[in-house]
């Protein structure tokens, strides 16, 4: 069988699309990088090219490689200490660089194109937007500790009221002779930032921690 130029096409069009993508990827330092991401990429389409070429028949071969993926996307997300999930954006890249493949196999250039397109914007413009919401919607839990028998808390929630910052679950317990308040909020990083120093300079307060 000779390789024609669509199948060349189509190779250097993958390697095209996975190394633009995964360029990102390498330049944020994740686990799928640049080479990883252009295999992915590359294997998909081969893997489709064949099915065309070898059994004429794309359906089965396409539902393996969804199926293949999936593992090697499930290797790269990480359960870190406090059950917190990483990995999950870097598993939806290797998946979307699969199906991109798959698309770039059968021969779908303008789909991959606007595709590719698309999958750069989310990567590179949505973690503006979402460091964005981070600032207006930050949450920190304080400890605070105050002397035995104090009645602080009042003047406390003033504080942080006056800093911008609300107050949503609060508890209190004994600890030898202080009294540890613990105070769930939400606001502003700079809010929480502006509240550092007021803590700081209250007599009241012995010590705390966020």
């Amino acid at each position: 069988m000779t390789i024609s130029t669509e199948d060349m096409l189509k190779l250097a069009v993958a390697l095209l699309v996975g190394g633009v993508i995964g360029a990102e990827r390498e330049f944020r330092d994740k686990s799928a990088g640049f080479r990883t991401i252009i295999f992915i990429t590359l294997g998909a389409t081969l893997f489709t090219m064949l099915s065309f070429h070898l059994w004429n028949d794309s359906a089965r071969v396409a539902a393996n490689i969804v199926t293949g993926i999936g593992f090697l996307g499930a290797g790269a997300i990480l359960h870190g200490n406090g059950g917190k999930v990483t990995g999950l954006t870097t598993a939806s890249t290797i998946w979307l660089a699969a199906a991109l493949g798959m698309g770039i196999g059968g021969g779908l250039y303008l789909l991959v194109g606007v595709s590719t397109l698309t999958v750069l914007i989310v990567l590179w413009v949505f973690p503006l937007f979402e460091r964005w919401l981070d600032n207006l919607h930050d949450t920190h839990t304080y400890e605070i500790v105050l002397p035995l028998g104090s009645s602080h808390l009042a003047k406390l929630e003033q504080i942080f009221r006056n800093c911008g910052i609300r107050v949503y679950t609060q508890s209190v317990h004994k600890q030898g002779d202080r009294i540890v308040y613990t105070l769930r909020t939400v606001g502003r990083k700079r809010c929480h930032r502006r509240l550092i120093p007021a803590l700081i300079e209250n007599t009241e307060v012995i010590e705390f921690r966020y």
